[in-house]
């Protein structure tokens, strides 16, 4: 039974940062590419962030670039995002996923319906 358990989301003042974690279980990590999205009150969930079987392929959305950064440790079959200069726009809730695809071995999917398994979900509020 495969689980992703996010962590690590809470209320920071803009300009702030914070550490997601989201640990996988159930998987062969090193053989999923792993991504981040979020999901706004009212609006479809967007790609964040992603990291390609190999790591030889990382992706970010445009609106989190210079930011936000992902990093995976395969030892602890964990992955993180590490988001810095939060904005109020940040404000959703962030989900990891994971695709065991072997297209993602190189290439970083970018689209849920590309995901195979996804975690619960961790509220992130950036305030002013």
């Amino acid at each position: 039974q495969v689980q992703l358990v996010e962590s690590g989301g809470g209320l920071v003042q803009a300009g702030g940062s914070l550490r997601l974690s989201c640990a996988a279980s159930g998987l062969t990590f090193s053989r999923n590419a792993m991504g981040w999205f979020r999901q706004a009150p009212g609006k479809e969930r967007e790609f964040v962030a992603g990291s390609s079987w190999t790591e030889a392929d990382t992706q970010y959305a445009n609106s989190v670039k210079g930011r936000f950064t992902i990093a995976r440790d395969n030892a602890k079959n964990t992955v993180y995002l590490q988001m810095n200069s939060l904005k109020p726009e940040d404000t959703a809730v962030y989900y990891c996923a994971a695709d065991s695809s072997r297209t993602a071995i190189w290439r970083t999917p970018t689209t849920p319906a590309q995901y195979d398994y996804w975690g619960q979900g961790t509220q992130v509020t950036v305030s002013l």
